[in-house]
């Protein structure tokens, strides 16, 4: 099986009219049930991304400099960040339908590396740190801001491990900064199955990855701030 995720791009139809076809569709959901993950290119507008972009790498920069009272995400190189609830960074074109719910949106910054903070990876972990059901309960939806690649911190996914998500692979409490971490053990017999991988992501795709699946930031080795939004959906 292929450690690289399954991308999708849809026709200008099927963008014109906010819906895949039942080719792309069955595609996507059959990704999701295997994979637990599916990229859908060019489907966000570059302008609206450019514009949320300047913002929110300006308040990345100010976040960082906070040091210990930064929102970082397992290292200071990993920025917890939200973007701005304002309708000026929010084209009307990235919603879907007449009436949007919005129940969840932050993100995660991999900001360059400095000789106090070097390049540094999450421990891989899932977002499901918690007692759940052995069945899709959850979505995260991606948006990187700008491309994603493996120089600037695209993330690590372990394709197929949602299936195998529960509390008995993972470490640390649910709250702590660092909880949902995978065993080592686990993680070593996985590599054998399936290694992971840092897949490229253009701009203006956006990723589904099922909440389980296992998944590791990793440290940024450029000098320009990649930020990522992510969207929960249950």
């Amino acid at each position: 099986m292929s450690s690289f995720p399954t991308s999708i791009s849809p026709s200008q139809s099927e963008i014109q009219s906010r819906q895949l076809s039942p080719q792309n569709l069955e595609i996507a959901i059959r990704s999701l049930h295997h994979d637990g993950l599916v990229v859908v290119e060019n489907v966000v507008p570059h302008d609206a991304l450019d514009r949320l972009n300047h913002k929110m790498v300006k308040d990345a920069w100010t976040l960082r400099n906070r040091k210990e009272n930064s929102p970082y995400n397992y290292n200071p190189g990993n920025i917890q960040q939200d973007p701005p609830p304002v309708r000026k960074y929010f084209d009307p074109e990235i919603f879907f339908r007449p009436r949007p719910k919005w129940t969840f949106c932050s993100g995660n910054s991999a900001m360059p590396p400095t000789a106090e903070n070097p390049p540094m990876s999450q421990p891989v972990h899932s977002d499901a740190d918690f007692a759940h059901p052995t069945h899709p309960f959850a979505y995260v939806v991606n948006v990187p801001l700008i491309t994603m690649t493996p120089e600037n911190g695209s993330t690590e996914v372990w394709l197929g491990t949602h299936t195998d998500s529960g509390l008995h692979v993972q470490e640390g409490m649910h709250g702590e900064r660092a909880s949902g971490r995978i065993q080592l053990s686990a993680l070593e017999k996985q590599r054998m199955i399936r290694p992971p991988c840092q897949p490229v992501v253009p701009k203006g795709a956006l990723v589904l990855r099922d909440l389980r699946l296992w998944h590791a930031g990793i440290g940024n080795q450029t000098d320009d701030v990649r930020v990522m939004l992510a969207m929960s959906k249950f």
